[in-house]
């Protein structure tokens, strides 16, 4: 008699649940599909680091602030017509940022491309979680697996475009970008809007939830390692545009790969709480490795593909997490959760170029190390909130156990109760 109740795959799911999770691939490309670019949009458009890094604070803050607006939105015009528009809006922006001939222009298209990227990051989660078979659980790892995926394929996609000309990764995102809305828009069924309408307020007062705004302050200091290492490691690395896309289509490999297959059995081994301070203490010791051996190109290389390992588990233990860490419907906090760490996303490549250029190479990396052991300072204040997040992410898998497994398991501990009163 089996021993543990087996869960539904993942990966059965609707045709609907799967257009939307194509999306998200596409979507999540754009976060590293500049990435092996970059040391030559600095070179060609004449832009120092720090001018080229606004490229991802523009997208990021914007992501950011426009998280906000994503429930008053979505709650008005359905769930579909808002993965619709903020398709539609990614489609436009990233053409518009590939055909622009300076720095200035494509800062400012990527900005627009980031209020069409919180549009469908917030609603697509959502969506998938309320649509997919097999529970919360296999939702979350279905969407992390959309992400790994991405964030593997953007950089080398972006590598192979771009050693043909620096637009050829915008060109391609727009021209993805408009497959995914032309899945979405026949294998998406239309969705009502909620009976409640959702406030502009909404993602704020969610952070009232003790809970929900310790995990969105340790993401912001998190991400700001994680972007410190995506967004500005590039160019002490010398490395050409292809040599990059292969760089970080390794760390992307990672970051999917332990997002879907190590986060889930180190969760059930650990605990939410002790496997990711792990997770956290182990992402800062490589950030500061990164730091210290910024001259060695071999160290900084393997440091840096190591730091996906780090990053896809963080990010599958903490999205379920947040899921389940406040009373708040998952949308609102999703949106909540987004806007505090993509604020530190935003941020930190702009910061770590000035660092540099003030100071020197191992500098950004030192202030990112040192933010991720924040982030574990501020975890640490809600462990028991985090204990709280675990018992409710058990009970909502039990929902989706099947049901012959359920009685089985039933019937075992009715049995080991009953030996246990007679001895």
């Amino acid at each position: 008699m089996s021993t543990h109740p087996s869960a539904p795959s993942p990966f059965r799911q609707p045709k609907a649940v799967w257009a939307v999770a194509f999306a998200c691939v596409i979507s999540f490309m754009g976060i590293g599909l500049v990435d092996p670019i970059l040391p030559a949009l600095s070179s060609q458009l004449h832009a120092t680091p720090s001018q080229v890094s606004l490229l991802f604070t523009s997208y990021l803050v914007v992501t950011a602030v426009a998280m906000l607006v994503t429930g008053f939105v979505s709650s008005r015009i359905g769930a579909k017509r808002t993965l619709v528009a903020g398709l539609a809006v990614i489609v436009v922006f990233s053409a518009l940022a590939g055909a622009s001939g300076s720095i200035g222009g494509i800062v400012g298209f990527r900005a627009g491309w980031g209020l069409g990227n919180a549009l469908f990051i917030a609603t697509s989660l959502a969506v998938i979680v309320g649509s997919a078979s097999g529970g919360f659980a296999g939702a979350i790892i279905l969407y992390e697996t959309a992400l790994g995926v991405g964030i593997a394929v953007g950089p080398l996609l972006g590598g192979e475009l771009g050693g043909i000309s620096w637009r050829g990764p915008f060109f391609g995102v727009s021209v993805l970008m408009a497959i995914a809305l032309i899945a979405t828009l026949v294998l998406v069924q239309p969705t009502p809007t909620p009976a409640r309408r959702a406030s502009l307020l909404d993602p704020l007062k969610a952070l009232r939830h003790r809970g929900l705004l310790t995990m969105g302050l340790m993401a912001l200091c998190y991400n700001w390692g994680f972007f410190t290492v995506l967004g500005y490691s590039p160019y002490p690395m010398e490395l050409g545009t292809h040599e990059l896309g292969y760089v970080f289509t390794g760390w992307g490999a990672l970051v999917a790969i332990f997002s879907v297959f190590v986060a889930p059995r180190l969760q059930a081994r650990l605990g939410i709480a002790r496997a990711l301070y792990l997770n956290l203490a182990l992402f800062a010791l490589d950030i500061l490795v990164i730091g210290l051996f910024t001259s060695s190109r071999t160290t900084l290389i393997a440091a840096v593909i190591l730091a996906g390992a780090f990053i896809g588990v963080n990010n599958t233990i903490t999205t379920q997490a947040v899921m389940t860490v406040a009373p708040v419907e998952r949308s609102v906090a999703s949106a909540a959760y987004g806007f505090v760490r993509f604020i530190g996303g935003g941020l930190a490549p702009y910061a770590a170029g000035r660092l540099a250029e003030h100071y020197d190479v191992h500098v950004p990396f030192y202030v990112g190390a040192a933010a991720v052991l924040v982030g574990l300072a501020v975890l640490s204040t809600g462990h028991s909130l985090l204990a709280d997040a675990e018992r409710a992410q058990a009970a909502e898998a039990a929902l989706h156990t099947p049901a012959e497994n359920r009685v089985e398991r039933l019937e075992r501990d009715a049995l080991a109760e009953d030996v246990g009163s007679a001895s």
